[in-house]
């Protein structure tokens, strides 16, 4: 049990851990190129070691030096294992990898903890079987464990249903420059989060291998490419950062990050914006970003996030500090998370006093949260550290499983005592 001590106003200046979207892409790049690359800055955390642990597995050195890690690649021959690589509940690792062991020979099984196998894969283990690909949830839910029987991937045209993961996509693009033959990925509906596909192609390029885009709905790569082996400086996470965002907009007060790069790729930058809306200042720029509060529109306002997921809980508790209505919309998604978040949000800020409508794919959420209480995460790392800051204002809040933000934060608490 983590308790919150509220504090009168935020004035500082803080870094937030590497990106975990760029740290995972990067690592899987990286251990298929063939040589040495240098992934500087990294996130270091649980998600990142599930994923280093299947990847040295599969035949990838990986060392760590400080905060960087050095990736002695496998050239795209990947060692078959013996038994399950396991990514605990590490979603977008587990996802990456199924495309990645695709280009292998052998058989392949990914598992994952119990939420693991309850959120979806079948989408991507689908477009894998109209490449020709052996692939199958081994217990017939379309979640994992997922069974590979690989012989190097063939290529050809698929189609892939995205409207629950843009992971499904990102891991086909991933794989993709080891094919037999040449891809052509179609999207058969509006795509989620389409900015981690933006950070997808970016890795890639900077690993070596272009793709060709056409109308944000088809995705072209040649056959028998390569990754090459680089240095690559990972940004700071800009969902790491939404949390402090959120502190200065609830509290008052400035809160400076510096290693964000204001021009990001990252689609949670997007808080800025609608913070900014809600009657904060802020600047960005690439010397980092800034954030002064306290909020001083109180109007409805309604915001289609279905490009920033990952934002979303920090945002829906800043909402709980407005009086007028915040309508959040387009976030189904979030339903198949570390936690049904929709279901947890409406739960846990319903305890704090807010009032709180659940939709199916949307919240409204209208404050003022004006108690302290109990949080249950669900094992859900940013359910913990939304929740958190919602205590820098409200007395009497404790957070049941502070233990949980180490999927991808793990100094968290030490970075918000350091608020006070």
């Amino acid at each position: 049990m983590k308790r919150i001590k509220p504090i009168r106003e935020i004035n500082t200046v803080i870094s937030v851990p590497g990106s975990k979207s760029y740290t995972q892409r990067a690592l899987i790049t990286s251990a298929l190129a063939t040589g040495r690359s240098v992934i500087k800055d990294a996130l270091i955390s649980e998600d990142t070691e599930h994923l280093i642990e299947a990847l040295s597995v599969l035949g990838a050195n990986i060392t760590q030096q400080g905060h960087d890690f050095v990736v002695e690649g496998t050239g795209g021959k990947l060692v078959t294992p013996p038994s399950p690589l396991y990514l605990g509940n590490n979603g977008t690792g587990l996802r990456f990898l199924v495309g990645t062991v695709s280009i292998g020979h052998g058989t392949f099984v990914l598992d994952g903890n119990r939420r693991m196998r309850q959120r979806p894969i079948q989408p991507l283990v689908d477009a894998l079987n109209k490449m020709g690909v052996k692939a199958f949830c081994v217990a017939g839910t379309g979640c994992p464990p997922v069974q590979v029987e690989a012989e190097g991937l063939p290529g050809g045209k698929t189609r892939l249903d995205t409207a629950l993961s843009s992971q499904y996509v990102s891991s086909l693009l991933l794989a993709s420059p080891y094919a037999q033959e040449d891809i052509e990925i179609g999207m058969s509906s509006l795509v989620p989060s389409w900015p981690y596909i933006k950070l997808t192609l970016d890795v890639m390029a900077h690993f070596g291998v272009k793709v060709s885009v056409s109308e944000e709905r088809f995705f072209h790569i040649k056959a028998r490419q390569a990754y090459q082996p680089k240095e690559y400086a990972i940004e700071g996470d800009v969902s790491s950062a939404t949390y402090f965002m959120a502190a200065a907009a609830i509290v008052g007060g400035t809160i400076r990050i510096p290693n964000i790069n204001g021009n990001s790729l990252q689609g949670d930058l997007r808080l800025l914006e609608i913070l900014e809306t809600m009657g904060c200042k802020v600047s960005a720029s690439e010397d980092g970003i800034e954030v002064t509060g306290p909020l001083s529109n109180q109007e409805d306002l309604s915001f289609d996030l279905n490009d920033a997921p990952d934002m979303v809980p920090a945002l829906a508790v800043v909402s709980a500090f407005r009086k007028g209505k915040t309508i959040l919309q387009n976030i189904l998604h979030l339903r198949v998370k570390e936690s049904d978040r929709v279901a947890a949000l409406t739960h846990e800020l319903r305890k704090l006093g807010a009032r709180v409508e659940k939709k199916a794919d949307g919240m409204i959420i209208q404050g003022i949260a004006t108690r302290g209480a109990e949080i249950d995460c669900y094992d859900d790392h940013r359910i913990a550290m939304s929740f958190a800051i919602a205590g820098l204002a409200i007395e009497g809040i404790s957070i049941k499983d502070p233990g949980c933000v180490k999927k991808s934060f793990p100094d968290f608490w030490e970075k918000l005592d350091s608020l006070g």
